[in-house]
């Protein structure tokens, strides 16, 4: 390959690892053309699976500061570059390498951190954003369906307390009056008698 012409290949991996949220190396030897086809529309938008030389793939990664990426750029490579969801992504992967063999997925980088084979497993094991999403609005949709039969119960329980309130006035006025008005009247009217008791003088 002439020397322009590796630059821009390079360049071209570059441009791949930045844009992209993460990527994983995969080796393909095995897999058919038209298999090759089949796991790139299975991926679909989330990461763009493309062949590369490992020697560029070297520099490449040198070039935007990946480590521990030497070890597994040997035999024929692949990198899928993730652009969509991380998680569906490293899915697809292992699901197409479980009925097709033949795709081995060596590891992958993610945040500019090297991942070995059984964490990019790990990762594909998590659930997506999509199923994270859903469970989250389903919990908010049940804390405001919640708050939303409290603040309906209020005004029937009102509604229910007033008419009990009502039921026992009917019973006992008193209740309208404080409740206590008619025994500090009486106490209020005992007061003077018995401060005329002490005025008063003590017979013989």
């Amino acid at each position: 390959m002439a020397r322009p012409e590796k630059a821009a290949a390079v360049a071209e991996i570059v441009d791949s690892f930045n844009d992209a949220a993460g990527a994983v190396l995969t080796e393909y030897r095995g897999l058919t053309v038209k298999e090759l086809q089949n796991l790139r529309r299975s991926l679909g938008e989330n990461a763009n699976y493309a062949v590369v030389k490992n020697t560029l793939a070297k520099i490449a990664a040198h070039e935007v500061g990946i480590e521990g990426f030497d070890d597994l750029l040997n035999g024929p490579t692949a990198i899928a570059f993730i652009t969509g969801d991380v998680v569906e992504a490293a899915k697809g992967l292992r699901d197409f390498a479980k009925a097709n063999p033949a795709l081995i997925i060596k590891g992958g980088v993610l945040d500019g951190n090297a991942l070995d084979a059984a964490e990019i497993a790990k990762l594909a094991d998590l659930e997506s954003r999509e199923v994270l999403l859903a469970k989250v609005a389903g919990a908010l949709t049940a804390t405001m369906a919640q708050a939303l039969y409290a603040f309906n119960a209020l005004p029937s329980q009102t509604a229910r307390l007033a008419g009990a309130l009502q039921e026992k006035a009917a019973n006992d006025p008193s209740i309208l009056a404080g409740g206590a008005g008619e025994p500090a009247a009486a106490a209020a009217e005992e007061v003077p008698a018995a401060e005329a008791d002490e005025d008063t003088p003590a017979e013989a």
